[in-house]
């Protein structure tokens, strides 16, 4: 709901057509596929005690989660790199980023995630399935399944980690140099009251990072170290991977962006009169 309010306010507003509520748009939307890619599926098993899932169908869902996973991450890089501009040379911004520049940054998120993982769901289909078909996670999480089969999986498990150090590992680098410099700009300014509005815009994108790098840092600690772990914590924290972030997002910028949070306002006080 909270996603959809976002996509509205922005849609609705002209003012708010500019790069960086487009890159928010995106990720408003990224969570609602994350999130209808998984809830569907979860509810059934909670409502109707359904537990069985068609293979293939598994797979789909492994891609498509990992693939609106990574999206969200280029999205957040994308993001960064605009507060980046904003701020560090604003003026500057509406020549860098352009509507034809923030469409290619867009498709580039796009055709990354989809290419990059299209192997995971190729390689899991080849691998024998002879141990239990039982996947301790109300979804089809892409190491979960793949530990059930019984060959030699290191290729999976190496362009697993490929995945992890070098795509995430880009982002979340390019993503921390950015708000290195940006904060370097931020206790630059002039005045405090200046300070205080930059800082209150880029400490929500900042916010919501961490929120997206924690859940599946600990899911990842888990599957590899966690052999003690109970099985009720790997669920846990397998679903707050895919649910916080999607939940939190709209609640953290229509909270801290003034521009959305007065749009809001408006749009419920006219309703409530």
């Amino acid at each position: 709901m909270g996603n959809l309010m976002i996509l509205f306010v922005v849609m609705m507003e002209p003012s708010l057509h500019e790069p960086m509520y487009y890159f928010l748009c995106m990720l408003a939307v990224t969570d609602l596929l994350l999130s209808t890619s998984t809830m569907p599926k979860t509810l059934s098993i909670f409502w109707f005690n359904s537990r069985e899932i068609n293979f293939s169908a598994c797979l789909t869902q492994m891609y498509f989660i990992q693939c609106f996973s990574m999206m969200a991450s280029g999205i957040l890089v994308a993001m960064a790199f605009d507060r980046y501009v904003a701020i560090c040379d604003p003026l500057r911004h509406s020549t860098i980023l352009r509507n034809s520049v923030v469409a290619k940054i867009s498709l580039v998120v796009v055709l990354r995630a989809g290419m990059l993982l299209m192997p995971n769901p190729i390689l899991a289909s080849r691998w024998p399935y002879c141990r239990t078909n039982i996947i301790p996670q109300t979804y089809c999480e892409g190491i979960a399944v793949v530990k059930l089969a019984c060959s030699d999986i290191r290729i999976s498990s190496y362009y697993g980690l490929f995945l992890a150090f070098l795509v995430s590992g880009v982002d979340i680098f390019l993503i921390t140099v950015s708000y290195i410099h940006i904060l370097r700009a931020i206790f630059s300014l002039p005045t405090k009251d200046a300070r205080l509005k930059a800082f209150r815009t880029c400490g929500s994108h900042l916010f919501v990072f961490l929120i997206f790098l924690i859940p599946p840092f600990f899911s990842i600690l888990t599957h590899r170290f966690g052999q003690n772990v109970p099985l009720h914590f790997h669920v846990l924290i397998a679903n707050m991977y895919l649910l916080v972030p999607p939940m939190l997002n709209p609640i953290i910028y229509g909270v801290s962006i003034k521009q959305i949070r007065n749009r809001l306002f408006q749009l419920f006080t006219h309703k409530g009169t």
